[in-house]
């Protein structure tokens, strides 16, 4: 993620809200349903760059050092062209459900999968920045990272179908093959081979 990519606040504040428009419509084609609560957003630069200078609008954030911790803390979200990179959101809406359930899914984070048809699946590294869960609960928000052999990759750009999933005690969710969109879309991260 390069410095030159971010607006300053005053330009942001002009283009935000077509930005923020184009932004959304690109996450519809990044975004895997699994299940009632738990959704992978699928990162890339654009996602990225938009989380940034939402946080810089937010804190106010003008300052070159305030704006290269950010790029820091976010740019590692970004796929290398080997592997895909995810935010795992699990939604409940009410607040003692909530709870509960984050405590009832210790370990989720581990449980998540992709599978390129013909392969074995490939379990996430979950949150590599930091911890996200301990023995008591888990937290609503992860960062996973899915490393693909060159062979998954190969396949995936020849079309074959990519699905999703999870596999814990207390949550288990597939997606089966992945609309052509988000196909399309997360083979654009991945460099050829």
């Amino acid at each position: 993620m390069l410095r030159d990519s971010l607006l300053s606040l005053e330009q942001y504040a002009r283009e935000r809200p077509a930005f923020r428009s184009r932004v959304i419509a690109h996450k519809k084609a990044r975004t895997v349903t699994l299940g009632e609560h738990v959704v992978l957003q699928f990162e890339d630069a654009l996602t990225v760059r938009y989380q940034i200078q939402e946080m810089l609008r937010i804190e106010r954030i003008f300052e070159e050092e305030g704006i290269h911790a950010e790029i820091a803390a976010y740019a590692p979200l970004v796929p290398d062209g080997s592997n895909l990179k995810a935010s795992m959101l699990i939604g409940y809406d009410d607040a003692l459900q909530r709870r509960q359930w984050l405590a009832r899914l210790v370990g989720i984070e581990h449980a998540v999968w992709l599978q390129v048809d013909g392969h074995a699946p490939v379990h996430a590294i979950a949150d590599e920045d930091l911890p996200r869960s301990d023995a008591d609960r888990t937290s609503a928000v992860h960062f996973l990272r899915f490393e693909l052999t060159d062979e998954m990759r190969r396949a995936l750009a020849a079309g074959v179908a990519l699905s999703a999933g999870v596999d814990h005690a207390h949550y288990q969710a597939r997606s089966g093959a992945l609309p052509q969109e988000v196909h399309a879309a997360l083979c654009a991260d991945l460099l050829p081979v």
